[in-house]
């Protein structure tokens, strides 16, 4: 018998999905919602964290936090470097989000920061990740509401 959990695709795309309504769902919860057992929703939760299909576990507000820098940042990578970089950035604490784009640049990342201290040095971290040959960063100043 094998020591690997076979794969379950719609039961984990059901779990993230019920996830990003409510990361601080109860086991018990996720399991009414998904459908499955207790042990069956623990056990797919492990290997998604496993797998870093789930990095973290986390809340959004409706409100921004006061004090909070927060940036959006275009980064141009090197060649093949795409991954590497990705990796790189992804153990950054203050990376909130990563997404491949089109267009001029080849990643945009949320930069999420207690001060403007430690933004600088996260802004100085991610240009000398190797990969990284340019970057554009905006700081997100106030919420616009139509």
């Amino acid at each position: 018998m094998s020591d690997s959990v076979a794969p379950a695709p719609d039961l984990d795309q059901r779990l993230i999905a019920a996830l990003r309504q409510n990361a601080r769902a109860s086991i018990t919860e996720l399991a009414h919602q998904v459908g499955a057992s207790r042990g069956t929703v623990r056990t797919r939760l492990d290997v998604l964290v496993a797998q870093g299909r789930i990095r973290r576990f986390t809340i959004e507000t409706d409100v921004d936090v006061e004090g909070e820098v927060r940036a959006v940042m275009m980064i141009e990578l090197q060649g093949r470097m795409s991954r590497t970089v990705i990796r790189t950035l992804q153990k950054i604490p203050e990376v909130a989000t990563i997404h491949s784009t089109n267009g001029a640049w080849d990643l945009v990342v949320e930069i999420r920061s207690d001060s403007l201290v430690s933004f600088d040095r996260v802004l100085h971290a991610v240009r000398e990740v190797p990969g990284v040959l340019n970057s554009e960063t905006s700081l997100l100043l106030s919420r616009v509401t139509a």
